[in-house]
């Protein structure tokens, strides 16, 4: 079963976030650059047109355990896998993007089973962590956000609920978000 917003019940999330993502080029006017405006609208298009009845992953509905996703954001292949590596620990399933394209597509697809996006601020792509972070912050609102880096970055540039954690990154540091990205309910959405 998907999961469902309180506040409306029995529409599921992936619905929402698809309905806020096809109102997102009109959001674009409170300064969101247009490469991300064009980048959102591209993964919308790559979206399939009908999916078989899924609980959110590749089970069919009716299968007990709901499915909680990290998605590891890094541009580094040796530093991707060592967080991959690390998260597998978790009861959270891990899935590694080089870009924040390649997440935003991982989103689109299953942006309501998502817990968990752990992303560096510098990544290939036209996109950076910051934009990714901005985008789900707003598009995703129930994902746990990760951001990281070796740079300084202002808490003003941030999205508000997202948690910096400086490179190189403690283990146990980036264990602990993601125990609470599985544990501690989502926040509401407002």
């Amino acid at each position: 079963m998907p999961y469902t917003d309180t506040l409306t019940p029995g529409v599921p999330l992936d619905q929402i976030g698809q309905t806020l993502a096809s109102f997102y080029d009109d959001l674009i006017t409170e300064g969101v650059p247009a490469h991300l405006a064009a980048l959102v609208k591209r993964v919308k298009q790559s979206q399939p047109a009908s999916a078989p009845e899924r609980n959110g992953s590749d089970r069919p509905v009716g299968e007990a355990k709901p499915v909680h996703l990290a998605i590891v954001v890094e541009d580094e292949p040796a530093i991707r896998q060592l967080a991959e590596t690390l998260l597998e620990e978790t009861e959270l399933e891990v899935i590694g993007c080089p870009s924040a394209e390649e997440a935003l597509a991982v989103l689109r697809q299953r942006g309501g089973e998502v817990a968990l996006v752990f992303a560096d601020v510098r990544l290939a792509g036209e996109m950076d962590g910051m934009q990714l972070a901005r985008a789900v912050a707003t598009l995703w609102p129930r994902a746990r956000l990760v951001v990281t880096s070796g740079h300084v970055i202002r808490r003003p540039d941030l999205p508000p609920d997202a948690v910096f954690i400086a490179k190189p990154w403690r283990p146990m540091d980036v264990l602990v978000e993601a125990e609470r990205a599985a544990r501690e309910p989502a926040p509401p959405i407002s």
